[in-house]
């Protein structure tokens, strides 16, 4: 119980803000759109934050695509391995 109360503690600050905030409002606004699955809005936001920490990665994807925190971990691995067998 006190590790939990810990791990929760920690703030998770991003190395880059702006572009931190702009997923979030990215991700958000996709996210009203019905047609737009949970996946789409997390790749979109990968898109802004792609070189930060897994941690700041998959907090983004909880406040912006709406994420549990242990399905905001699998998009941000899935996410990750997919882009790195794209690149040459």
């Amino acid at each position: 119980m006190n590790n939990e109360k810990k791990k929760s503690e920690k703030k998770i600050t991003p190395e880059n803000p702006e572009n931190y905030k702009k997923a979030i409002t990215a991700g958000r606004l996709m996210a009203k759109n019905s047609d737009v699955s949970k996946a789409d809005v997390a790749r979109k936001i990968f898109e802004f934050i792609h070189d930060e920490k897994r941690e700041v990665i998959a907090q983004a994807f909880i406040e912006g695509a709406n994420l549990t925190p242990k399905g905001a971990m699998t998009y941000v691995y899935n996410i990750r391995r997919k882009n790195n067998k794209n690149k040459p």
